[in-house]
């Protein structure tokens, strides 16, 4: 009796190993292949790999998609990253401090758009300004377009200041107005001077000389 009872307990064994085995293999073969499609997801597109926990196989695939099909919106947001854009056929470009749209008191391109050659005077201590007190020093660029030459626009604003002066007056070869202008900024104690010569365009646009 000892001797069947060992057999049968054998061949139970025998069985479950069989059945259960693979299924098992199974499970583990459907992990690693999830596995490795996240890992490969996660390459492709990083900013996603949160998506990826809890419903592997069906988050990686949204997260590969959404990767393909946002690239044009991607080099799109290079463009806003490279801190320039075009406007009107006018390059706006700002290396240093905020980067917004508008000029000055304008917050729109195209309310701006006379002005927004300006932003190619540039100064490095634009970093150190907070966006308020930037616009403010970009307010008096457009003031001093038409202010009289060697008279200083100036603003103020906590621990910022600065000035913008039209400091000569011509005509370009079209006979078109042209004015060089220095800008100047001062923060916790730091000056520093920009110059720059802009003709007025018969659009009523300005444009920055090289």
């Amino acid at each position: 009796m000892a001797i069947r009872k060992s057999i049968s307990l054998g061949l139970a064994f025998v069985l479950i190993a069989t059945v259960w085995t693979p299924l098992f293999a199974a499970r583990a073969t459907r992990r690693t292949k999830v596995s490795s499609s996240s890992r490969a997801a996660v390459s492709t597109h990083r900013g996603s790999t949160t998506a990826y926990r809890g419903g592997a196989a069906v988050s990686t695939r949204r997260a590969t998609g959404v990767s393909a099909a946002s690239r044009s919106a991607v080099r799109h947001s290079t463009v806003v990253h490279s801190r320039s854009h075009v406007h009107r056929n006018v390059v706006v470009y700002r290396p240093h401090g905020h980067y917004y749209h508008g000029y000055g008191g304008y917050h729109n391109d195209n309310d701006a758009w006379k002005w927004l050659a300006f932003t190619a005077i540039t100064l490095k201590v634009l970093d150190n300004l907070n966006e308020g007190q930037q616009r403010k020093h970009e307010a008096a660029q457009v003031e001093a377009t038409t202010a009289p030459v060697g008279q200083p626009i100036t603003w103020s604003d906590g621990n910022a200041s600065g000035s913008v002066t039209t400091t000569k007056q011509g005509q370009d070869a079209a006979g078109n107005q042209c004015r060089e202008f220095q800008q100047e900024v001062t923060i916790g104690g730091q000056t520093e001077q920009a110059y720059g010569t802009a003709c007025l365009q018969p659009d009523g646009s300005w444009k920055i000389q090289e």
